[in-house]
């Protein structure tokens, strides 16, 4: 599997929204933070609902299925800090969005 995976197109995700997308075999939630993007796993770990539909309130993205909040700047649950979804590297090349499953740290750019 090739480092960066597209996603999706820069339109699809503008400022103050999520989306969710299949990078390889696995589901992310991209989240546009005033500009900045940051990708998350997007199967939220209560119910495995999809975190990219969920609401965007700053940068905290709620599950659509059970009010579970995320930080998508780190990962973790606005709750319970031992409760933390994996983070991803993300990137804007050329008009698409590009996700780095490999990485745990965030690579966010605009």
């Amino acid at each position: 599997m090739p480092e960066w995976i597209p996603v999706a197109e820069a339109a699809d995700c503008p400022p103050g929204t999520s989306i969710e997308r299949l990078a390889g075999d696995r589901m992310v939630a991209i989240a546009n933070v005033d500009g900045t993007l940051h990708a998350i796993d997007g199967l939220c770990p209560h119910q495995g609902g999809p975190l990219g539909t969920g609401s965007l309130c700053g940068a905290v993205l709620t599950c659509p299925w059970h009010g579970w909040p995320f930080d998508v700047t780190t990962g973790r649950h606005q709750v319970s800090a031992t409760v933390r979804q994996p983070v991803f590297g993300v990137r804007l090349r050329d008009g698409v969005i590009e996700v780095n499953l490999r990485g745990t740290a965030p690579e966010a750019s605009t």
